[in-house]
């Protein structure tokens, strides 16, 4: 026998006992199976079934590739760093999944040194086929003020809202964005009954989702309101007569006091210092009196000093 023949006998005899060690390898780890995108309010979840092997945790990388990957970049695959050998099995792809066209993504797990093959979508996916739904709402009538408060899904939201009052036919429209809070529809009239249903929208990929269960509020009765309220007036009036009434009869009483009687001050040079029958005898003798200081008199003890005098 030739030494190439020996050497060619010995690769055959190689490869005969190595190839069946590798396929043992391969089988001891499988591809995951059961590949599938789950998709609402275009929030993007791949899942798939767990890879086992006894006594091991198996890990899992995903790739994706878009259109552009796909038809302009020789169909190369980028991988998702937030899903590069985790232990569950379910990855977020939505922030890669930035524009409306066909992805298409794969899955493959990991043990050591071991890989699986890579399974991929059966169906490429493409997030207009997101499904959407209605809007948790809370509808609420504050005073005459008709209300909705909307769930918060994100700037990407919009949300059209359909009001109108029970038994007319006329239906209005609102349009508001996506955030959590609270809008004014309408002005209520007294008694009547408004009702309020909303859907969900989404101007990235055009689409509306169904509408959201109808609630209905009634407005306040005007008649009711009227009483009370002239109710609550009578008795804020009430009390405050009640409390003014002192005050007004004290101070109608100063004023009467110092518009019939009223007490005049005068100032110290016009004072008399001596006695007032002093200043009377002065008076009668017609005696100098310049040098007698004069002080205030009061009106009471005028009016007697001159009705003594006329006596």
């Amino acid at each position: 026998m030739s030494l190439s023949e020996m050497f060619t006998s010995l690769i055959f005899i190689l490869c005969s006992v190595i190839a069946p060690l590798l396929t043992d390898e391969e089988a001891l780890l499988p591809a995951p199976q059961n590949i599938s995108i789950l998709s609402t309010n275009m929030k993007h979840f791949l899942n798939w079934s767990p890879v086992t092997v006894p006594g091991e945790t198996v890990r899992y990388s995903v790739e994706f590739q878009g259109e552009y990957e796909r038809d302009y970049a020789n169909e190369i695959w980028i991988p998702i760093s937030e899903c590069s050998l985790i232990i569950v099995t379910q990855c977020n792809v939505t922030e890669d999944i930035s524009a409306t066209v066909p992805y298409n993504l794969r899955v493959r797990a990991n043990l050591g040194s071991q890989v699986s093959k890579w399974s991929t979508l059966k169906v490429l996916f493409n997030r207009i086929t997101t499904f959407l739904t209605p809007p948790v709402m809370e509808v609420s009538a504050d005073g005459y003020h008709l209300l909705v408060k909307l769930e918060d899904l994100g700037p990407a939201f919009q949300f059209h809202i359909f009001y109108w009052r029970k038994g007319q036919e006329r239906v209005y429209k609102k349009t508001v964005k996506g955030i959590s809070s609270v809008v004014h529809l309408d002005t209520m009239e007294a008694g009547a009954e408004y009702c309020v249903k909303a859907q969900t929208y989404v101007e990235a990929i055009n689409r509306s989702s169904n509408f959201s269960q109808t609630q209905c509020v009634r407005g306040p009765d005007g008649g009711r309101s009227t009483w009370m309220m002239t109710a609550v007036v009578s008795f804020a009036g009430f009390v405050v007569g009640v409390l003014a009434l002192p005050f007004l009869a004290w101070k109608i009483s100063q004023i009467f006091q110092y518009s019939c009687c009223p007490v005049i001050v005068l100032p110290d040079t016009l004072k008399v210092t001596e006695s007032p029958a002093m200043l009377i005898h002065c008076r009668s003798e017609g005696t100098e009196c310049c040098d007698v200081a004069v002080h205030v008199i009061p009106p009471k003890e005028i009016l007697r000093l001159w009705i003594q005098d006329a006596l």
